[in-house]
């Protein structure tokens, strides 16, 4: 392997992705390390040069995580890494290291997916240059946001997927009120995310005077869109309407006509069932703001490594 250049790294609750960039931006060697497997970010990066063994060090590093970005120590929302930039940097023998928040990587992918990286989900065509919304439910739920600008696409760093979840009828009020009993505040995180399907599943079970199986995203998930169980069905439909509500919520917030982009580790895998759920319908049904939100296109992003590209594109920018 030459011309080694850049060391990418995509790290979430569960899982930490690397890779490695060459001379001409070209993507080598990806891995995926489980993150309960090392104690530190730093570890988790030293166990995969080891893999790698490049035959020339990375001389920069970018590296998106799930946590805000707000100085130079940084601490990740659902896990417990705590780390340095500068310190993560000169530990690892780099002139340069970056650091984004996870969804500021994502957001910066969406300019460079091709039509075969993205699945259109019901009418409306995007409007060049416009405001571009995304939105992903996986261990957490990330937001953020893309504006054009002279100096090209500029990302949004927020926490979006932490404002309050508001119920749209009364069997969502009735789960969001069982929820609120659990949780001092029901975020949107708390039910559209791998976690807000189970707890979307035990509310919906306890509601009906029963008490729910212990089960993981991926037995709701699964369960849900074979039909074999109706409250997972239930729950993963209910959570497919959510994500329609909030996603409509950030379009109008942020004027996204250059459409909105569904990505995170859930949504593409629900194949048919996510397309024929009520999430376009939620998306839409704004009352007034229908008309505005109607010619708004909304996609499933199924690129594998979307955050790679946006890493890219975060270094190209300087």
């Amino acid at each position: 392997m030459t011309g080694t250049r850049s060391l990418v790294a995509d790290i979430g609750a569960t899982n930490a992705r690397f890779g490695l960039l060459d001379a001409s931006g070209r993507l080598l060697h990806t891995r995926t390390l489980p993150c309960t497997g090392h104690t530190t970010l730093e570890e988790a990066a030293r166990a995969y040069l080891e893999l790698a063994q490049p035959d020339d060090h990375p001389v920069e590093g970018a590296i998106a995580i799930a946590g805000p970005i707000t100085g130079d120590l940084l601490t990740m929302t659902n896990h417990p890494w705590t780390f340095s930039v500068r310190g993560t940097r000169d530990s690892l023998g780099l002139d340069r290291l970056v650091v984004v928040n996870d969804f500021t990587a994502a957001a910066m992918a969406i300019p460079l997916l091709t039509e075969a990286d993205r699945l259109k989900v019901g009418d409306g065509e995007p409007v060049a240059g416009e405001v571009i919304g995304v939105i992903g439910p996986g261990t957490g739920l990330g937001v953020s946001g893309l504006v054009h600008g002279a100096a090209g696409w500029t990302a949004l760093a927020g926490e979006g997927g932490h404002t309050t979840m508001a119920a749209v009828d009364d069997r969502e009020s009735a789960v969001l009120s069982l929820l609120r009993r659990q949780f001092s505040h029901v975020s949107a995180e708390r039910v559209i995310s791998g976690q807000g399907l189970v707890n979307l599943y035990a509310a919906l079970t306890r509601l009906e005077g029963r008490e729910p199986r212990s089960v993981t995203p991926a037995d709701v998930a699964t369960h849900g869109v074979d039909g074999s169980d109706s409250a997972c069905a239930e729950a993963l439909g209910m959570f497919c309407a959510m994500l329609g509500t909030v996603a409509g919520n950030l379009a109008l917030t942020l004027g996204a006509r250059g459409g909105v982009y569904i990505a995170g580790g859930i949504v593409p895998r629900l194949g048919d069932f996510f397309a024929r759920s009520a999430f376009r319908d939620r998306f839409v049904e704004k009352g007034r703001l229908r008309d505005y939100l109607g010619p708004i296109p909304t996609y499933v992003v199924t690129h594998e490594l979307p955050a790679f590209l946006g890493l890219k594109a975060v270094l190209d920018q300087g």
